[in-house]
């Protein structure tokens, strides 16, 4: 993707787009713009939280304040028009399209059912791509915490990542070429689209 097409788009194709949301509306916002038939995208995550006397299980977003949405350009004021919507995400005062190669990775994370959750934004590090296993050939950044090793995934565009556990022999290091090409492509797109970024999970 050049910087012309992230700046402008194409105002008669349906892209995915960020919407950015008020604070804890990213489940409303989602049925609401799905409710009116457009096609909707809120990536999630389970954990366990201790109130009072029992665990309860909820289900969070990833991204918190954001939900993913595929719509044409012509129909952003009907968007900004839903209750709980506080903006699209922009680039150079212009709705950013995000890849549809990065929504697919996000999918796939969230499809794998392995461990996911939110990650300390990077944007930066030694990028590994998997081998095999449910996310074989997405891209990310590797580290270690604790006992496992996690990949993740940068939204360069967002400011956020996120972390999938991985098996660190599934996965194989990049050479420092396709690095700085992989870099240099994030910030040209200001959404990591090299498969699934470790950090986050998204590449």
């Amino acid at each position: 993707m050049t910087e012309m097409n992230l700046e402008c788009g194409n105002p008669g194709k349906s892209q995915w787009y960020a919407v950015c949301t008020r604070h804890q509306h990213e489940k409303a916002v989602s049925e609401r713009l799905s409710g009116i038939g457009f096609e909707v995208f809120l990536p999630t995550y389970q954990v366990a939280r201790q109130w009072k006397d029992r665990v309860k299980h909820l289900s969070l977003p990833l991204f918190p304040c954001y939900v993913f949405l595929r719509c044409v350009l012509g129909q952003r004021l009907e968007v900004l028009a839903t209750p709980g919507v506080h903006s699209l995400v922009t680039f150079a005062g212009r709705p950013a399209p995000i890849p549809e190669i990065q929504v697919d990775a996000i999918r796939r994370i969230i499809e794998s059912h392995l461990q996911v959750e939110p990650h300390p934004f990077l944007s930066c590090g030694d990028w590994v791509r998997v081998k095999f296993g449910p996310l074989a050939g997405i891209e990310g950044i590797l580290i270690r915490k604790k006992t496992a090793y996690r990949l993740i995934l940068s939204a360069q565009l967002l400011g956020q990542s996120i972390a999938v556990e991985v098996d660190a022999f599934s996965v194989e290091p990049l050479s420092q070429g396709a690095t700085v090409k992989s870099l240099e492509s994030s910030a040209t797109s200001r959404f990591v689209d090299r498969g699934m970024q470790e950090i986050g999970g998204l590449a």
